[in-house]
This record gives structure tokens, sequence and C-alpha cells, in this order.
């Protein structure tokens, strides 16, 4: 039997390059190793010719796989999937594996129909984990070392070969003797005696377990990677539409009260992150109050998504509630706190609750764990001093002080949550404190909150956040 070809040493390309290169690579070596297919003569005694040109079957085949894997690769890698915790690997799994790996793929095979003579190469073998000692497989027990549900495959490719004369090619599940499963394709042709008859089968067989296993792997992670997306889509739209539902659809400022000395002029505005990928817990609202007193409140909750977006829906509508019951700020911070510790989704939040008088001119506000309000009068800007205060559902029975300030005509209050300024970039740029209170000569020289807003909107830019953010503007009436 002539000796066998092998085909699969692992080639190393020089110097790494791109995936262009490695496709035209790939592209001239399959073109190469094509027009040694072709300029293979091959008769009916030429055993030898037979296996290369199968050879170069499989080779062409291989090729063209690993040109579409690359091709895939360049189209763009999809985001890294969320990695299971793997099981432990003992010493028997990795010797297993390493003996596995050092395993002959490709083995060649005869079978003479005239002297019922088997001719196996030593490769083939290691394949089918048969000991040479218990000799080559005959042609009708083949197909017992296959699955049930393969034989009729490998029955009608051997029939039509022997009936018919035509080729091979084609793979089948063998079950090893030791209990391992391979995948092996075969390729082959009958050989023909001087009347024409069939005379014998030859194949090469090449174990593609492995190129199998990949292309499954891959075909399973790009189907759940598709999956994750739709639901993400879903989760995104439904948190839009609840986030939308939830905060004021203001376009434009709000007085009120009406027709009062000191009323509140507001304006907020909403600012998705940089990528608008998952919509935070973010919210900002104003009330008016029974009393004809106004409530302003900003806030934020951790999270992403629905799960946020549904708990920032019911902090505000508590929070609501409280207000226009009459609670001040401070007790209302407790109870919001003991609201989010006994919520079904854990959380933490940060808030703050402004209560302003408009006859008084007087702000009582409260904050857990928030930046306090920015003031901004006569051409300067400075931070309240803040009342104590934890962030929402941090510690159980937590106590929030209570601060007042008295305010002025034309004074403006900005209220924002954290996401307003990048958190990460320049350390000599100044944080989103700075720069709000840098605006100050602008701000107290507007003539209405709407007017502030657009100032800070376009200071901190629609799409430089790494996070989401909002922001509320109250300017004090005459």
């Amino acid at each position: 039997m002539p000796p066998h070809l092998f085909a699969d040493r692992p080639a190393q390309p020089s110097q790494p390059g791109s995936l262009d290169a490695l496709i035209s690579q790939t592209r001239r070596l399959r073109g190469g190793v094509d027009a040694v297919r072709r300029d293979t003569v091959v008769d009916d005694n030429d055993a030898q010719g037979r296996w290369q040109r199968a050879l170069c079957d499989l080779a062409v085949h291989q090729l063209d796989d690993l040109r579409e894997h690359l091709g895939q690769l360049k189209e763009g890698l999809p985001p890294a999937p969320v990695l299971e915790e793997l099981p432990e690997t003992g010493p028997d799994a990795v010797a297993e594996a390493e003996a596995e790996a050092q395993q002959t793929r490709v083995g060649s095979a005869e079978w003479n129909l005239l002297t019922d003579e088997v001719s196996w190469s030593e490769e083939l073998f290691q394949i089918f984990g048969r000991s040479p000692e218990a000799g080559p497989l005959p042609l009708d027990e083949l197909g017992s070392t296959l699955f049930s549900e393969d034989q009729p495959l490998l029955t009608a490719m051997v029939t039509a070969c022997l009936v018919d004369g035509k080729p091979i090619d084609g793979e089948f599940r063998i079950v090893r003797a030791d209990g391992r499963v391979r995948t092996l394709h075969m390729r082959g042709e009958p050989v023909l005696d001087s009347d024409g008859c069939t005379a014998s089968m030859w194949a090469v067989l090449r174990d593609v377990s492995e190129l199998r296993r990949s292309q499954r792997a891959v075909r399973e992670s790009r189907d759940s990677l598709q999956r994750r997306r739709e639901i993400a889509q879903t989760e995104h739209r439904l948190a839009v539409e609840l986030q939308e539902a939830v905060l004021p659809p203001w376009r434009g400022s709000l007085r009120f009260p009406h027709d009062t000395t000191g009323a509140l002029d507001v304006a907020a505005h909403y600012l998705p992150s940089a990528t608008s990928a998952l919509i935070g817990g973010d919210w900002y609202d104003a009330l008016e109050l029974p009393d004809g007193s106004s409530m302003l409140t900003v806030g934020d909750l951790t999270g992403h998504g629905v799960t946020a977006t549904s708990g920032m829906a019911m902090m505000l509508g508590a929070l609501r509630g409280m207000a226009m019951a009459g609670i001040e700020p401070g007790p209302l911070m407790g109870w919001l706190n003991q609201l989010l510790e006994t919520s079904v989704q854990p959380a933490l939040g940060s808030a703050l609750c402004c209560r302003y008088d408009p006859e008084r001119r007087l702000l009582s506000w409260a904050q857990a764990g928030h930046r306090a309000p920015l003031l901004f009068r006569g051409g300067s800007g400075r931070a309240l001093v803040p009342p104590e205060g934890v962030l929402l559902g941090a510690t159980s029975g937590a106590a929030y002080g209570q601060a007042e300030e008295r305010l002025e005509a034309g004074d403006v209050l900005v209220l924002h949550t954290d996401g307003l300024a990048p958190r990460r970039g320049d350390f000599n740029r100044a944080d989103g404190t700075e720069r709000l209170l840098a605006l100050a000569p602008q701000l107290t020289a507007a003539r209405s909150a709407q007017e502030c807003l657009r100032m800070v909107v376009e200071e901190f830019g629609e799409g430089r956040r790494e996070d989401d953010a909002c922001v509320l503007v109250a300017r004090i009436g005459g």
C-alpha cells in the first residue's frame, strides 16, 4: 500500500498580518492547491495519485472554510459573551485532551472487492481507536461503528460508489471502542477493472470533529447573541416607554403658582448617555402643591434598563404622593429610604427634594447622598450647604436633615444628577460643579429658566456623557 500523505501539518505565517492579508494568502494558497489537484493525473493503477488527489480535495475544502471564517471575522467581532463558570479540569482530562490533540487526523483505506482484502493506514487505526492487531474493518462491518441515524447515509454512499461508480463525499459519526464520538469526512471513489466493473474502493477519511465542534459553537454563540440582542432591544423599548410615561413631558418653561409674586419659572431636560444603549433611573419633577408651595426634585437609582426605570417610577410616584400630602423634605427622604429598603428589587439611590414657599421665598430642602443645589445670584454662584443625608437604601432607619435658604427675585437654582459631567478624562478639566459655577454671569443675566437650561445643555453637550443625566433649572420671579 502506498505511504500515506499527511495533509494536516500546521502552517504558520512567518509574520502576523492583517485580516485582508491573511484572506489574500488563503486565496492564493487555495489556488495553488487546486492547480496541483488539476495537474494530478490518475489512472486505475496509480494508487499514489488517487491518495494525492483526495488529499488535495480535502485541503481545498479546509481552505474554503478558513477563508469563510476569516471573512466573518473581518465583518466584525460580536460583543464578548458572558463567560459561564467552567468545570474543573483534572489531570486525567488534561492527559486525554493532549492525547487526542496528538492523534493524526487523516487516514486512508482500500477495500478490494475481488479478494476481500482490506488495507488501512496506521493513522486510520488511530482515528477509529482500533488496534492494528485487531485488523481493519471489512466494508460490511464499517457501518457497525456508526451512529444508527448515520448508517443509512454510509450505505447510500457505498452503494452509489460500488454500483453506479459515483465518488464518495460525505460525513458520518462513529463511536470508538473507548466510547468517544468522532465525526469523519470520507472522500473516495471506485477502482474499475479492465471490464469496467468495480474491483475495489479506496477512501481518505479525515477526523473533522474539532472543526464541526467549533462551527457548532460559533453557530450557537451567534444564535445566543441574536437572542440577547432581541431581548435587549425589547427591554430598551420598554424602558424608554416607561420613562416617557413617568417623566413630565415639558416643552418649554413652567410657571407656578400662576400670577404670584416670587413664583417659580421652571425648565428641565433629560440628557441621554453617549451610547443611549440603556436607560438609567434618573428623574426630575416639579409639582405645584395644594398649599400654594412647589416641589422640585431630581434623583437617580442605580442600574439601567427596565429594572431601573420601574424603580424610578415607583420612587417618583411615592415622592409625589407624600409631597401632595404635605410631608416636609426631610421626613419625606426617610420614607423613601424605607420604601427602597423594602422593595423587591434592592437598589441604591440618590435624591434631592426641595419645597419652595413663594410668599416667604423660602426654600426647604433635603438630600440623600446627592449633590446640593447650586444657587446663582448677582453674577456669581455657590453650592448650598447640604444637611445630613445618606444614600437611599444604604442604611436602615437613616435620619435625614433639612436645610432652609431665603431666595431673592432673579435667583437661579440648578439641580442635576451625577451623569451630567464625564467621570473620566482630562484631570485638568474642571468637574461638573465648577463648570456650572463658571456659567454664573450668563445664568443670572438670563431672562427665563428655559434660556438658562439651554446654556447648561450647550455647555455639557448631548452626547459626551458616560451615563444619562437630568437637569432642572428654577428661576425666582420678581
